[in-house]
């Protein structure tokens, strides 16, 4: 598979000629290693050789010395040092906060495990110093396509989109499944019960995308509501799942949901967790489109990097909106339906939000329709081709 640009690269190239560092995180086999490569650099470790994360564990300061003896590039430019999966060796950052504050190089640090990075470190790395990036798997604009069923199915981690049979397909889905989710974030999470959290795992694939019933998930499974939102945050700390929060001011309805909803990163890796066929009703491929638009509205918010975010709106006893982009308090609702008809009944939600937030200066209803189509004031749909566009 030749190499695809990937849209993070920019911010990457640009902090880096800024002299800044840069912790790129993203779960395990969204690119990392390969887009960080692509800079020229002095010195590149990776930590998943077992024999290299031992000797970095045993005696961390011997990078001091290996980064000191690069020397520099030239007048203002400092080496480039690459640390792959850093969160494996948590201890060595402590080194890498001093060469870092003491000019010595600029380091691209990959990691799939926030938590594990904010464990290891004494100290947090000084704001301004390093750079925050994320690496999530292909996005439409990186990797269009008109096989809308195939991503929904198979998802978008670079390694499964290269693979062109659908069985190998799933039999990677299922290695990437049981190697990384069950192994790696069962020992991330010191779990006890082993079985407790595997049926988690299931129960939280199945149920991504919806709003979150802890007291629910608890009873399931037979631990406390205290502990699936453990479970939760773990799934957070590993990159597997974002949390979205819901639009929850409003000066008309005092109800609205305060719950949250869960988007797991990659609807291939989802669909096997929660063990799902590839033979989906019309009900389930709604509901996994709904993801679909809001993994590729996330991804566009987080590439902005401007403040902007992803909310979704709901009245239990009224209207709900799949979708709210927030881009510094200018809203945009978005609705999903599976279907290439739409009509004036599937915009009725957007109307109402657009009737009580001035703010919202148009609606879209992403959909299967071959192109733009204007159904009411300021309310259209939209191809799901053309989702990015929203965020521009």
């Amino acid at each position: 598979m030749k190499y695809i640009n990937r849209t993070i690269q920019d911010s990457l190239s640009r902090s880096l000629a800024r002299n800044k560092s840069v912790i790129l995180l993203g779960a395990r086999q969204t690119g990392k290693t390969t887009i960080a490569q692509r800079f020229s650099h002095e010195l590149l470790i990776t930590f998943i050789r077992p024999d290299v994360r031992q000797r970095y564990e045993k005696t961390p300061h011997l990078l001091k010395g290996e980064v000191e003896a690069l020397g520099s590039r030239g007048p203002q430019k400092r080496p480039l040092v690459i640390l792959d999966e850093v969160q494996k060796v948590p201890v060595i950052l402590d080194v890498v906060q001093d060469l870092i504050d003491r000019g010595k190089a600029n380091f691209i640090l990959t990691g799939s495990s926030a938590r594990k990075l904010r464990r290891g470190a004494s100290v947090n790395f000084l704001p301004g110093r390093v750079v925050s990036l994320r690496m999530d798997p292909f996005d439409l604009r990186e990797a269009p396509t008109d096989d809308l069923l195939s991503r929904l199915l198979y998802g978008s981690l670079p390694g499964i989109l290269s693979v062109p049979d659908p069985s190998d397909k799933d039999t990677d889905l299922m290695s990437y499944v049981t190697t990384y989710l069950e192994e790696e974030i069962r020992a991330e999470a010191v779990v006890r019960k082993i079985g407790d959290f595997a049926r988690f795992l299931e129960l939280a694939a199945a149920e991504s995308g919806r709003i979150v019933n802890l007291l629910k998930l608890s009873q399931e499974i037979g631990v406390s509501h205290t502990t699936i939102g453990a479970y939760y945050q773990i799934l957070e700390d590993c990159l597997i799942a974002d949390r979205i929060e819901p639009l929850t001011q409003s000066r008309t309805r005092k109800k609205l949901t305060k719950s949250a909803k869960y988007l797991f990163f990659d609807l291939g890796v989802r669909r096997i967790a929660a063990r799902e066929g590839n033979r989906l009703s019309r009900e389930t491929l709604g509901s996994i489109f709904e993801q679909f638009v809001g993994l590729e509205l996330l991804r566009g918010c987080r590439s902005k990097m401007k403040g902007a975010k992803l909310l979704f709106w709901r009245d239990p006893d009224g209207p709900e909106v799949d979708w709210v982009i927030d881009d510094e308090g200018r809203y945009t609702p978005v609705e999903v339906k599976w279907t290439d008809r739409p009509t004036s009944s599937d915009i009725r939600h957007l109307e109402v939000f657009l009737s009580e937030y001035p703010s919202a200066q148009k609606a879209c209803l992403v959909c299967q329709v071959p192109r733009k189509v204007k159904l009411g004031d300021n309310v259209f749909a939209l191809p799901w081709q053309d989702i990015h566009g929203l965020i521009a």
